[in-house]
């Protein structure tokens, strides 16, 4: 507890500003590292093989970053699990966890890389390779995906090194890796004469090293979680918690696959009905990328960074710090962008040459669609801060829209018209197209977000209602499940009232704000009013969302070694399914039933009470299946599975008594 108000008195006291800079900074560089594997790769290769070389690599990336995608599902994944376990005090299921993110891993990367292999060119002209880059693509992504097994593992042991506390160690093996890619690159193109064959050899051997160096670490330095052999059994309960707490990372990633496999395709398509052929349409925009990756990459460090500190403080109500970081995120990406965009239109050549030319064909088209792809880039920037920003807050239905809609959406539906009308250079023409409605939709989104924020005052991170555990005896603990309208709660106060001993429902959330600094409006709001899917990938993306678990199941623990009690809801049977005397129980009833009692409660129709029964158990379910990866409900995890509608609520009560008379006797 005391750990964890220090973490709340640091992130709500110090300045804004200094948090910014100390929290956002190392998340840039970290980014920046992972670009300069495929950024340096294109200024070699562009200014040693030519334009053709470029192609051949902007065919393979769509490969890349799907395993990518896929690393980062199972290494945020198992990041935001082991943070769960971690604050659970459950070391040995952290190293379980970790293994078996490291076993998907690389039987992942072996699987894409054994397609990749053995589909070998037909996959690669169905990518957009043409008869001109084709030997070069093989060339380059034959090498390139022999090491995937490995490259994914190493992306994977980053997110999990950062979770384990030690985000430098994370970066600086990122960091071997790339400077050694640097420094081979240009050995063994130009001195060793390798070609498109050598950039790919120093890409794999900068990797390799970064996966060695991350390994060692687990060998030797791990702070929170040993491995053993054994752990790397697959466990069917560890995957589960792992899959739901890293969508979004590969659905993000997944997005960027589909756009550039459109783009390329719809490249060569209008290209080769150009006078520029259907290569040099697709090396232009493979640098064109790699030049807006790199503003990007700053940008979203800038607010990825800034995501513990937004959501700690509006877990908090800090509002007041809350606007004050967003406004220095959106000044900060303004500038970053605003100075790369005056860039770009006045220097375009500068920057092409940079990627190597060799043809005047070649450099006046790219130099054209530079400045037309990256005019509005200080859109994109702010965009794409702007989803993030959502994320941090918790309203992830509306990030996960944002984030893909620029994207997903208007760009490739301009990138098929526009095109249609003005040929090849219609497909940069998408972007800032595309830019302007999403930055328009994102506005608009934002300024509800804002007016809902009011004009709330600063105030201190104080809990109002205070809470406290209560006295009591040793004996049995009772863990009350139920379905929305069964009467649960209820039902959990008549057993409690009857036995003498503490009841425990919204305390469990009070004590839990104590425990963490964040308001219980925010706890509460946790595991009731999120749908299913969303929910998951809610609990997925917000650091102070699993903060606010981690403090409500160390409460629940604590208020189980207090004493015998009743404690209704918050997954409860699962927080002490290592703990003895334990009584889990789930109370149900049909749904007819359920419907007249929340009508009878709260005063609903019966159309509202059927839709806040089902958004209400669709919340609980999603909630207990994240941080257990078991189902909801299911009879054989409970001692009594009680429906409550057949004697009535008294009659329940008194049965589950008698039951734990019994229990007691046997015991």
């Amino acid at each position: 507890m005391e750990n964890s108000q220090q973490q709340s008195n640091y992130l709500i006291t110090e300045p804004i500003r200094n948090l910014l800079l100390k929290f956002a900074i190392p998340c840039v560089i970290s980014l920046m590292i992972s670009c300069l594997y495929n950024i340096v790769d294109q200024i070699f290769i562009g200014n040693g093989i030519g334009y053709l070389g470029n192609a051949a690599t902007g065919i393979i990336f769509p490969l890349t970053v799907i395993g990518w995608g896929i690393a980062l599902m199972f290494g945020d994944g198992a990041a935001a699990a082991l943070s769960l376990a971690q604050g659970r005090g459950e070391k040995e299921q952290s190293g379980k966890i970790v293994a078996n993110s490291i076993l998907l891993s690389f039987v992942c990367g072996l699987a894409l890389a054994v397609v990749c292999l053995l589909w070998g060119g037909n996959l690669l002209y169905s990518l957009g390779a043409t008869d001109a880059t084709i030997r070069l693509t093989s060339d380059y992504g034959n090498i390139i995906f022999v090491m995937l097994p490995f490259a994914l593992v190493q992306c994977t042991l980053s997110s999990i090194i950062r979770a384990d506390g030690n985000p430098r160690f994370a970066m600086l093996s990122m960091l071997a890796g790339a400077v050694l890619n640097i420094i081979f690159d240009p050995i063994t193109i130009f001195v060793w004469g390798w070609g498109i064959q050598g950039a790919a050899y120093a890409t794999i051997f900068g990797q390799f090293i970064s996966f060695l160096i991350c390994v060692i670490y687990l060998l030797r330095n791990s702070k929170t979680f040993k491995l053993k052999i054994s752990d790397f059994k697959p466990n069917l309960q560890n995957i589960r918690s792992i899959l739901p707490l890293g969508s979004s990372s590969f659905l993000t990633q997944i997005s960027i696959v589909l756009v550039t496999i459109v783009d390329n395709k719809l490249l060569v398509a209008y290209g080769a009905r150009s006078e520029y052929g259907a290569d040099i349409p697709l090396a232009a925009f493979v640098v064109i990328m790699k030049l807006f990756q790199i503003v990007l990459t700053i940008s979203i460090g800038i607010a990825s960074g800034a995501q513990p500190i937004i959501g700690f403080n509006y877990g908090a109500k800090r509002i007041d710090r809350v606007k004050e970081a967003l406004k220095y995120i959106l000044l900060w990406t303004f500038a970053v962008s605003a100075v790369a965009t005056i860039l770009f239109e006045a220097m375009p050549i500068v920057f092409i040459n940079i990627f190597g030319a060799e043809s005047a064909l070649y450099l006046s088209f790219a130099q054209n669609c530079l400045q037309i792809y990256l005019s509005l880039l200080i859109f994109t920037c702010l965009q794409k801060v702007c989803a993030i920003f959502l994320q941090s807050i918790g309203k992830t239905a509306a990030a996960i829209s944002l984030a893909v809609i620029r994207d997903v959406v208007f760009l490739i539906a301009f990138s098929f018209i526009i095109p249609a009308y003005i040929g090849v250079e219609g497909i940069f023409w998408a972007a800032p197209a595309a830019d302007i409605l999403a930055l328009g939709v994102t506005a608009i989104v934002l300024l509800r977000v804002w007016k809902q924020f009011g004009s709330t005052k600063a105030k201190n991170a104080e809990i109002s209602d205070t809470a406290m555990l209560k006295s009591s005896r040793k004996g049995v603990i009772v863990t009350i499940a139920r379905q929305h309208g069964s009467a649960g709660k209820y039902i959990g106060q008549l057993i409690a009232e009857k036995l003498a001993i503490p009841f425990y429902y919204k305390e469990v959330v009070a004590l839990a704000a104590q425990e963490s600094g964040l308001a219980k409006e925010f706890i509460s709001d946790i595991n009731i009013n999120s749908p299913s899917l969303i929910h998951e990938m809610y609990l997925s993306t917000t650091e102070v969302v699993r903060q606010a678990i981690i403090a409500q199941e160390k409460i629940i623990r604590k208020i189980a070694d207090n004493g015998s009690c009743v404690i209704v809801g918050r997954a409860a049977d699962y927080v002490l399914r290592n703990y003895e005397d334990v009584v889990r129980i789930f109370i149900h009833a049909p749904e007819t039933y359920r419907v007249k009692k929340v009508m009878e409660i709260y005063g609903d129709t019966e159309q509202e009470g059927k839709h806040s029964i089902a958004r209400s158990d669709a919340a609980r379910a999603a909630y207990y299946k994240t941080i257990s990866g078991v189902e909801w409900g299911t009879a054989r995890q409970y001692e009594l599975h009680i429906d409550s509608s057949s004697i009535g609520v008294e009659n329940t009560a008194n049965v589950i008594c008698d039951y734990l008379l019994c229990y007691n006797q046997g015991s």
